[in-house]
Order: structure tokens, then C-alpha cells, then sequence
């Protein structure tokens, strides 16, 4: 039984392999930008929209709403970014249903890559929406003495975020492989379902984690600065 799709080579070029996490991972990219295409190819204002667009129009305020609560501010500027992890983890997690399919998140070197990118946003948004002197003073605080220890929890919680991903979608295909040696027929479908919802559960809590954390920094430390983003939202 194979754990991880890094393992599995499905074709070489000049030497190189390329592995079963590089090729689904390009798929479900294919896919989305695929789905999206579809979905925003002739938007309209009409009072009944097509149904690709009304589905899109859900997903896109569901995001947007989850992005709202979070933060308590305009959730424009973080929700392509967001909006783009949920949709990848949760469509990595769907496609799960398809026969040899690997899902590229039960590979730790695809979730310790979005984790990098949250790593990375979270002081970008930081320093974009108060300054890199502001946003710098967050380490040391309450007293200069916590500068190695807020660093540390800085990437701990990157870390975090790489092995919880990983490791639901790991022990889920893990689970499944063993139920399909004891029973092939019944319990492998209700564990499939199962993963499904654990799969979306996974997209869910990364994006808001991520949002959490992007919030926290966007975050002035004054108590009015605080209050204003409430009372908007």
C-alpha cells in the first residue's frame, strides 16, 4: 500500500520523474481554472441566471461571508487568496471518489507548500495594511523578550497546518486500503463518503486557519482601530 503519491512515478522526462502529487496537482489546477472558465463565460444580470453562474455566485459569497465573520473586514482583498486554498484542498479532496485517482494534499511536500504561502501572506497583508514598522513590533510584544518565542510560534503554527492536512488525508487513505483488504465491497463506500466530508471539513479549516492568522496581523493594536472593522462588518 502506497501512503504517499510522492512515491509513484507515473513518467520520466529527460531523467526526471515526475510524480503522482506533480501530475494530480495539475490536474485539479485544470480543472479549476477549467470550471471557472465555464462557470464566468457569459455572466449575466438577468433575474434567473444559468446555473453555473448561481452555483458560482454561492460559492463565491459562502467564501466571502466566512471571510466577513473572520476578519470583520471587507473580505475583497482576501478572497482570492482564501477563496483559492478552499477551492484547491476541496477539490483534491472531492476527486478522491475517482478510481486510481491520488489526492496531491496526502503529500506532505503539497500542504507544507500552501502552508509556505501562508506563511508568506500573513506578513505581506501585515505590512501592506499597517507598515513594516508597525507590523514588526507585533514580535516584540508585550516585551522585547517574547521576539524568539513569537518567531518560533510564527512557524510552529505553519508546521501545524502542514501535518494537520497531511495527516487526515494520509490516515483517511490509509483507513480505506486496510477496510478494502477486510471488505471490498461495503465498508471501502461508506469510509469513501466519510473521507469526502472529512476532505471538505480539512478545506474548510485550513482556509479559515489561514484567514485567522492573516486577520490577526492586518489587526492594529489600538482598541479604536479594532472596534472600526466590527462596526462596518
Amino acid at each position: 500500500m502506497t501512503i504517499t503519491p510522492d512515491t509513484v512515478i507515473v513518467f520520466e522526462i529527460g531523467g526526471f520523474g515526475v510524480n503522482a502529487t506533480i501530475v494530480w496537482t495539475w490536474v485539479v489546477m485544470v480543472l479549476l481554472v477549467g470550471l471557472s472558465l465555464a462557470a464566468t463565460w457569459r455572466l449575466s444580470d438577468d433575474i434567473i441566471p444559468s446555473r453555473w453562474q448561481s452555483f458560482l455566485e454561492i460559492v463565491v459569497t459562502t467564501i466571502r461571508d466566512q471571510i466577513r465573520d473572520v476578519s470583520h473586514q471587507d473580505p475583497g482583498k482576501y478572497l482570492s487568496f482564501v477563496g483559492t486554498l478552499f477551492l484547491f484542498i476541496a477539490m483534491s479532496n472531492l476527486l478522491a471518489v475517482v478510481p486510481g485517482y491520488r489526492p496531491p494534499t496526502g503529500s506532505l511536500s503539497t500542504t507544507v507548500a500552501l502552508a509556505l504561502c501562508v506563511l508568506v501572506a500573513v506578513p505581506a497583508y501585515g505590512i501592506a495594511e499597517r507598515g513594516i514598522g508597525e507590523y514588526l513590533k507585533n514580535y516584540a510584544r508585550p516585551t522585547p523578550f517574547m521576539l524568539p518565542f513569537n518567531i518560533i510560534g510564527e512557524l510552529s503554527r505553519t508546521i501545524a497546518l502542514a501535518v494537520r492536512l497531511y495527516g487526515n488525508v494520509m490516515s483517511g487513505a490509509i483507513v480505506i486500503g486496510i477496510l478494502i483488504s477486510i471488505a471490498p465491497f461495503i465498508f471501502p463506500i461508506v469510509m469513501r463518503l466519510l473521507g469526502l466530508l472529512t476532505g471538505m471539513v480539512q478545506a474548510y479549516i485550513f482556509a479559515i486557519l489561514a484567514m485567522v492568522y492573516i486577520a490577526s496581523a492586518v489587526r492594529a493594536q489600538s482598541p479604536t482601530r479594532r472596534e472600526a472593522p466590527q462596526e462596518a462588518g
